[in-house]
């Protein structure tokens, strides 16, 4: 059965690099991808007990669970795909037969953050070792280095994290600053190891996210989550202003997936090419009652329910963007100025 499974990721990963650089070229000489974070980027590096292994996880792309917390393509999907490679590899599967590396690696794990948080799962400081170990290794070269893109993803879970180990309101703002000053730290050595670019994702509107909307029955997005989410990106942008003056060029680029997701939720069908959600807080994939999550069963039951067309919904579960929901996003970042020299 673990074979069966092996063959089948490996199968999925030449469809979306065929499908990738059929029919885009390589975007502004950048041929490796390198990820780090949590599960808006992940596409397969936790084990097979994470949700995203789960049923219904991946029903629309490939059609069955492939690790990606989706119902198919996940963020660091679209950005390859703007760059012309593949999806790279997950980390977890580099030593599969039959494996390319050339287009890059993906180091992130579903439920970490800067720090450790409630998964057993490598944070971003090991994740940059792992990374570290693969260029020891000689497996990619200065050329190679010079000519990739970091792209990062984090921060949602050392809230929640932070939040669960009896955080306090009146603490959150010096939690924030602390683990934004270990994100910098973390970004300025993954371009000390050789990294050209490296693109940082700033936070989502937290408050917007079905885990806090459900209260609501789905219908506004709560102010004091977003007003967390806001703290947190003029930090991080301060922070990435500072990192670019000390580097005397704009190596490091914000990703403002803040505008991104509320520009997304909003569209209205009025472009070619945007998508509009007719429900756009309500997740297709539901817990039917408290305790459970998209993707769990009990005695063989599901504790979910699945709405008939996944394509019409932005949020795929209680946190995670559809497929269609990244799209949208990805859309929204490649028409905004907020995407700066990136994309």
């Amino acid at each position: 059965m673990e074979k069966e499974s092996h063959f089948f990721i490996f199968c999925f990963c030449l469809f979306i690099c065929f499908k990738t650089i059929a029919t885009e070229a390589h975007a502004n000489g950048f041929t490796k991808l390198f990820v780090f974070g949590d599960s808006y980027v992940d596409t397969g590096n936790r084990n097979f007990s994470a949700r995203s292994w789960n049923q219904p996880y991946g029903i629309t792309l490939p059609g069955k669970p492939a690790g990606h917390y989706s119902n198919g393509r996940v963020f660091s999907d679209y950005i390859a795909s703007w760059m012309g490679i593949r999806s790279p590899t997950p980390y977890r599967w580099r030593k599969m037969e039959n494996t390319s590396l050339e287009c890059g690696m993906n180091f992130a794990f579903g439920g970490t953050g800067v720090f450790d948080t409630l998964v057993s799962a490598p944070n971003m400081t090991i994740q940059i070792d792992l990374f570290q170990r693969q260029l020891q290794k000689k497996l990619y070269t200065k050329v190679d280095l010079n000519s990739s893109i970091a792209l990062v993803s984090l921060a949602g879970n050392d809230y929640t994290a932070y939040l669960a180990r009896n955080g306090t309101t009146e603490g959150l703002s010096a939690f924030t600053k602390s683990m934004i000053k270990q994100l910098g730290l973390n970004l300025q050595r993954i371009h000390g190891l050789g990294v050209r670019k490296i693109a940082v994702m700033n936070i989502q509107p937290l408050g917007c996210l079905p885990s806090e909307t459900i209260s609501d029955l789905y219908k506004n997005c709560s102010t004091s989550g977003n007003s967390v989410s806001l703290f947190h990106n003029q930090v991080l942008e301060k922070t990435v202003e500072k990192l670019n003056n000390k580097s005397k060029e704009s190596v490091f680029v914000i990703l403002n997936m803040y505008k991104a997701f509320l520009s997304a939720l909003k569209k209205q069908a009025s472009q070619p090419g945007t998508l509009k959600f007719k429900d756009p807080l309500r997740p297709c994939c539901e817990a039917v009652s408290t305790g459970y999550k998209c993707g769990n069963t009990e005695d063989g039951k599901r504790m979910y329910v699945v709405c008939n067309n996944p394509n019409s919904t932005f949020f795929w579960d209680d946190v995670h963007p559809s497929q269609a929901g990244w799209r949208a996003v990805y859309l929204a970042l490649k028409s905004s100025a907020y995407s700066l020299a990136l994309m």
